[in-house]
């Protein structure tokens, strides 16, 4: 399963390029978990993208069910450790997409790309 996961995040590596993001990191790993991609587009913003792949037919909303509240807290003290440890990117404003991918006869497409998916507020 993970080379699926990385061909997914491949396909959102390439479509973040075209949007003119600079990919800062892919599979960044600390004791809270990893981050998929960190990437930093042309305003400024840093985004923290956690990237889901799954079949057509799947049972969690292609990915977006997997994402729970302490997922979120996950990804939230991983974003904070990053930052932590990369101070020319403390003071550039941070948001947590999600990208879904699906997967079919050996395709992968970028199916939904969902900006904001959540903050820090929203796992309290």
């Amino acid at each position: 399963m993970r080379h699926v996961g990385d061909r997914g995040e491949a396909v959102v590596v390439a479509w973040l390029q075209t949007q003119q993001c600079q990919v800062l990191a892919q599979n960044w790993a600390c004791p809270w978990g990893e981050l998929d991609i960190i990437a930093c587009d042309l305003q400024g913003v840093v985004r923290f993208v956690e990237v889901k792949t799954r079949r057509s037919r799947n049972w969690d909303s292609d990915g977006l069910g997997a994402i729970s509240p302490s997922k979120q807290r996950k990804l939230i003290l991983a974003a904070q450790a990053f930052l932590e440890g990369q101070p020319q990117w403390q003071d550039h404003p941070c948001r947590f997409d999600v990208a879904l991918v699906r997967y079919q006869a050996g395709a992968y497409r970028l199916h939904q790309y969902l900006e904001n998916a959540f903050s820090l507020d929203s796992t309290d």
